[in-house]
């Protein structure tokens, strides 16, 4: 018998089935449910349960080790088509949108709270990466344009190389290096992290469609396996392992694999499994009588992040690209801190920074105040910068062999209040030849629609699209539900528009 190894294995089976069971809680009272794990690992800490932990070093461990699987999980459920046109955006965002975001709130807390400069800009280096796991666990839940999204994922993939390094040259006492070198460092470690992804991606594709596996459960294995690779192959390189595991898993998930749904189930399965156990060991790792003092500090950095740096990174990364005003706004208003930036103040917290203490309590603060905030508001807020995509289609991942092997996927297309599908005939949406609405769920009764079928609003159609067509029949559907039926007459075809 191993009374610590069971007890152990109690408490943590228990906090991961009350956070599988407070998802569905969190969804009803409009509560992010990474809130809802920080605090259960604040409830079975110290202050609670009566657990003390304070290893920061293990806690920085474990949460990159959560973040690969997070990130995997992002590049394989990505669609390169709509990737590909921001990635110019994303690249700026993570480099030149950092640096602007570091030094102006550096600056701010430095005049605004009296630290020294290098525990002002280490603040402004943790603040200055939008989390992975936040990102995709909110965005995915909106209607809006695919760009959008696109771009802010894309820069949650890969604005992690740039600010771990920064945060590690901070962190290390009298390690100084000319501008020119700290800038060719971080052109390295992005070049070659994502030249490692590529080739993992491509390799492992390959390797996967020829393999010929004994069982169809090890390809999800196999496929989350490669994305961690890429990642280790990356970090043994010196490069950026964050960007190779997303290039890999962007590569993997848009490749037509062997059992690609059950692919994409298991690494969705990981990644909440990922936040859960990094949410709660976050907040284990917290010390809540020592919160209070760090709520100024908190909203100074904070009101800094949001009303200064993040619009002026954007703005500045924005100028060479066709973006509008109310696109930049959104930009602005969505750039999300979660763990990321928890785990990233481990990093000064590990190597004694003075000051680090007071850094990690106000950063985890900020994390609670305006992921309440933002994730509340990004909905109203895109409404009322106009940039919502009522008609924007969702994926619907369904484990059926028969779309597997008609190359197909399940798309859900709702028609709002206010959208222009009300009143169309299905035969008016001009859907491409292989999509097809195959169920219309109108008033909780399923409706098999002819092509005269009128829509109302309040319906939810099921559309089957194979690959090849996936993108055109979105691009018509976005069209219809500007313009109506009388869309192709306006000359729209459904491309995202400028703001």
């Amino acid at each position: 018998m191993t009374p610590g190894l069971d007890l152990a294995l109690l408490l943590g089976a228990a906090v991961l089935l009350v956070a599988v069971g407070a998802v569905r809680l969190s969804t009803r009272l409009g509560v992010p449910s990474l809130l809802v794990y920080l605090a259960l690992g604040v409830a079975i800490g110290e202050a609670g349960l009566g657990i003390r932990f304070d290893d920061a070093e293990l806690t920085r461990t474990l949460g990159f080790c959560a973040l690969i699987v997070i990130i995997a999980e992002g590049g394989l459920t990505a669609r390169w088509s709509t990737l590909r046109p921001v990635l110019g955006l994303a690249a700026l965002l993570s480099t030149v949108g950092v640096v602007v975001s570091i030094l102006v709130v550096g600056l701010a807390v430095h005049l605004l709270l009296g630290l020294d400069w290098r525990l002002a800009l280490l603040y402004g280096a943790v603040l200055s990466s939008t989390d992975a796991a936040a990102v995709f666990a909110t965005l995915r839940r909106l209607r809006l344009p695919p760009r959008l999204v696109a771009t802010l994922e894309a820069e949650s993939g890969m604005n992690d190389a740039p600010v771990v390094l920064l945060v590690v040259l901070l962190s290390r006492e009298g390690v100084t290096h000319p501008w020119w070198y700290e800038t060719a460092l971080v052109s390295y470690e992005l070049g070659v992290g994502a030249a490692v992804g590529l080739a993992a991606g491509v390799g492992g594709r390959w390797a996967l469609r020829h393999a010929a596996l004994p069982s169809a459960g090890l390809y999800p294995i196999a496929a989350v396996g490669l994305t961690v690779f890429a990642y280790a192959a990356g970090a043994v390189l010196h490069a950026s392992g964050f960007l190779a595991v997303y290039v890999a898993g962007v590569i993997l998930g848009n490749a037509r694999l062997p059992h690609r749904q059950a692919i994409l189930g298991f690494a969705d399965g990981l990644a909440w499994l990922a936040q859960i156990g990094l949410f709660v060991l976050l907040g284990l790792l917290v010390t809540p009588s020592r919160l209070g003092s760090a709520v100024l500090p908190a909203v100074v950095a904070g009101l800094a992040l949001v009303l200064l740096a993040r619009p002026l990174s954007v703005a500045a990364s924005a100028l060479p690209f066709r973006f509008g005003l109310r696109e930049q706004a959104f930009l602005s208003w969505a750039g999300l801190r979660g763990a990321v930036p928890i785990v990233l103040a481990t990093i000064p917290l590990s190597e004694r920074v003075p000051g680090a203490d007071r850094l990690f309590d106000s950063v985890f603060v900020l994390v609670v105040i305006f992921t309440l905030l933002q994730t509340g508001t990004l909905a109203p807020v895109a409404r009322r910068l106009r940039v919502t995509a009522p008609a924007e289609a969702a994926e619907i991942r369904v484990e059926t062999a028969p779309l597997e092997r008609m190359r197909a996927d399940l798309l859900q297309v709702e028609v709002p209040p206010g959208s222009r599908l009300a009143g169309v005939h299905v035969d008016e949406l001009r859907l491409p030849l292989g999509a097809s609405v195959t169920l219309v769920l109108r008033d909780g009764v399923g409706v098999v629609p002819g092509p005269d079928f009128r829509l109302k609003t309040g319906d939810s159609l099921l559309i089957v699209a194979t690959a090849g067509v996936r993108d055109e029949a979105e691009r018509r559907l976005r069209a219809v539900s500007r313009r109506g039926r009388l869309a192709r007459w306006f000359g729209e075809y459904g491309e995202d528009r400028d703001g």
